[in-house]
């Protein structure tokens, strides 16, 4: 274990070497999916995917995603108990944008910002949402008067 509660070199292991990988993130619903499977129709998928309800339904929805490869033996995964900033600068995630780009050619490095953006965006407004005490959260102090 280090710093960030995990085991960074068996993480970093499974980025390098899944096939496909969910991560899930502390405060968000959302999960990043990363299918590093390509044929002569399909570079790898990098992609922001609603929580299933259970490993088969995780399933089905990958099968819906990518319909021309078949299921993949199993579908690794890790929970980042961190923010995406200090994901960042992990390392973790230059380490995803390296192995897609390799498989996906450079515009996989785009596609990798769009997807971090928008994971980083959906951070920042569930962390004001449960500031102001919105849906699904409750305040714990007021102001009066």
């Amino acid at each position: 274990m280090d710093d960030y509660g995990l085991d960074m070199n068996e993480v970093a292991r499974v980025i390098d070497s899944a096939d496909v990988l969910v991560i899930r993130f502390a405060i968000l619903d959302k999960r990043l999916l990363l299918d590093t499977r390509t044929n002569e129709h399909e570079g790898p998928l990098i992609a922001i995917v609603p929580k299933a309800g259970s490993v088969e339904e995780r399933f089905k929805s990958l099968k819906k995603l990518r319909p021309r490869f078949s299921l993949p033996e199993k579908i690794m995964s890790f929970l980042w108990p961190r923010h995406m900033e200090t994901f960042r600068k992990s390392g973790l995630w230059d380490r995803i944008e390296s192995r897609m780009v390799s498989l996906g050619g450079d515009e996989m490095a785009e596609r990798c910002r769009q997807v971090y953006d928008e994971l980083a965006r959906e951070e920042k407004a569930e962390v004001m949402s449960a500031i102001r005490g919105g849906e699904g959260y409750q305040s714990l102090w007021e102001r009066t008067g």
